[in-house]
């Protein structure tokens, strides 16, 4: 039997190995966030957009992405580093968090493993170099699994505060990404299947989990309800079950390929394979069964939406934190050595070709890799080219500048901060295809009549060039601009200048323009 000392011991050895190496690949990301020339995504951009404007939801997004935006801009300023600072650091704090669930749940050994992996994850070094939604998520969800190993096995004042971190990182999940409702999700398994888990919890515990949640949320539910519910019908739109659609096997195949890129491949089978040999076996332990309940249901939800409509890599991240733990343990409990060295090795590797690619765009170009780079690429080049066919025409000539793409708009706005709508310039506008707005651009910024008097046009890649004309009373003649994006790639657009903005009539049924008939 392993005394408390020798495990006090193995604690402080191994806690003091998870800091080390989370801080020096933390340092190398930061170094590559301040070095990489890459331009922010379209994403990004909006994120930045929302956060200046301080507010508790946006239109297709909780709140957190762009608080920690503000607050990080605060610091350093708008440069790209900055509006990206918070995602290394975030994982860096994630993998800290996920050491602890695995020491508190198996063994220190498991936790540095679990943390070794985490930190490798391909998923988190692309996350960790842009700023998105999945990190802010993954740490609060990482600090809620840890408050709930812990608060069963604590008693009176510290079950209390255990019980309220464990509703407020549930919360503060939740305003980071919608789905973080898969942690919820698992905390509901696990206590309907494990009798144990249920002894653990007092009634008094669980409302002050359920108070400290519902406290945290509450602004953004209020937010929503005052906007209609904007985010909830966005989120939901995502979904698209199309019934015409459904059964695709195309979809389902790729999805569940991809996991195997983003989890790690070793990692990822190792968890499929384990879970379904422990299952039938009926030999999970108690440990195995709560991350399952934590890591299946986004994995198994998300591979349903993918076979009846489609899904992003990503959407299951909030399965991650659990699966990796479990994944750690399980290599460690079948004292498979080779495999996991060669886990994090493949993992390494591919985390030093990512970083080399993202410092050097050549190495990318010779990999055969620039395609993976090309939203991060071209925009500021595009917004300028834009500016200076704009300033072309005579101070005030123009009432406004429409694109018809959001994420031109996005980029343009972020690229072009200094020179859209200031010292007299023309505003940057959404040109609005359909009846009804179908993003934020459209909403808070579009097109209309008041600013339509005399404008410069730009239609990303010529798509829905003839719309766009169409809804002006006089048009000129298109010329079209370039962003080279590498050695074989050029972004382009078409520009004209639109006259009397009278939108054509919109199909009742489809929302789209009605074409003109001779």
């Amino acid at each position: 039997m392993i005394s408390r000392q020798t495990s006090a011991h193995g604690h402080a050895q191994y806690w003091r190995a998870t800091l080390l190496i989370t801080a020096a690949l933390t340092a190398v990301r930061l170094v590559a966030l301040f070095a990489t020339r890459l331009e922010l995504h379209p994403d990004e951009a909006q994120y930045w957009l929302w956060s200046r404007t301080l507010d508790f939801g946006y239109y297709s997004k909780p709140p957190v992405v762009a608080w920690l935006i503000w607050a990080t801009t605060a610091i350093g300023g708008n440069a790209e580093p900055w509006v990206r600072l918070s995602s290394p650091l975030l994982h860096g704090l994630t993998t800290l968090c996920v050491y602890g669930i695995g020491r508190r749940l198996y063994a220190p050994s498991t936790g540095f493993t679990a943390a070794a992996l985490y930190l490798l994850m391909p998923a988190v070094q692309v996350s960790s170099l842009v700023v998105a939604t999945d990190a802010a998520m993954l740490l609060f969800l990482a600090l809620a699994l840890l408050a709930y190993v812990e608060t069963p096995q604590a008693g009176g004042r510290r079950q209390d505060l255990l019980a309220l971190g464990l509703g407020a990182s549930l919360g503060l999940a939740f305003l980071s990404k919608y789905a973080a409702v898969y942690g919820l999700i698992g905390i509901a398994l696990h206590l309907a299947f494990s009798r144990q888990a249920r002894s653990g919890w007092t009634w008094r515990a669980a409302a002050l989990a359920l108070a400290a949640g519902l406290a945290v949320v509450a602004p953004n539910l209020i937010w929503n309800a005052r906007h209609g519910f904007a985010t909830v019908q966005h989120t939901a739109a995502n979904a698209n079950w199309n019934a015409r659609s459904l059964f695709n096997f195309g979809e389902l195949g790729e999805f569940v390929l991809s996991q195997f890129g983003v989890f790690g491949p070793i990692p990822f089978a190792v968890l499929i394979g384990g879970g379904v040999l422990l299952a039938v076996r009926k030999r999970l332990q108690p440990a195995d069964l709560m991350l399952l309940c934590f890591a299946v249901p986004a994995l198994l939800i998300v591979t349903i939406q993918a076979f009846v409509s489609r899904a992003n890599a990503n959407w299951a991240a909030a399965g991650y934190v659990a699966a990796v733990v479990l994944a750690a343990a399980w290599l460690i409990r079948w004292r498979a050595k080779w495999w996991l060295v060669a886990a994090l090795a493949l993992q390494g590797a591919v985390a030093a070709v990512f970083l080399a690619c993202v410092l050097n765009q050549g190495i990318a170009e010779k990999l055969n890799l620039t395609n993976a780079f090309k939203r991060a690429k071209g925009w500021e080049q595009m917004t300028e080219e834009i500016a200076d066919r704009a300033m072309r025409e005579p101070k005030g000539a123009l009432s406004s500048i429409a694109v018809n793409d959001r994420f031109l708009f996005n980029a343009a706005a972020y690229y072009g901060r200094d020179y859209f709508g200031k010292n007299g310039e023309p505003p940057l506008v959404m040109w609005v295809r359909e009846a009804h707005p179908q993003n934020q651009a459209e909403s808070t910024n579009p097109l209309t009549s008041a600013n339509g008097e005399r404008v410069l046009a730009v239609a990303l890649d010529e798509i829905y060039l003839d719309e766009m004309k169409g809804d002006f009373r006089a048009v000129g003649g298109a010329e079209i601009i370039g962003a080279r994006l590498d050695s074989k790639r050029t972004r382009k657009a078409a520009l004209f200048i639109g006259e009397g903005f009278s939108p054509a009539p919109r199909d009742p049924v489809t929302g789209l323009p009605v074409p003109i008939r001779p």
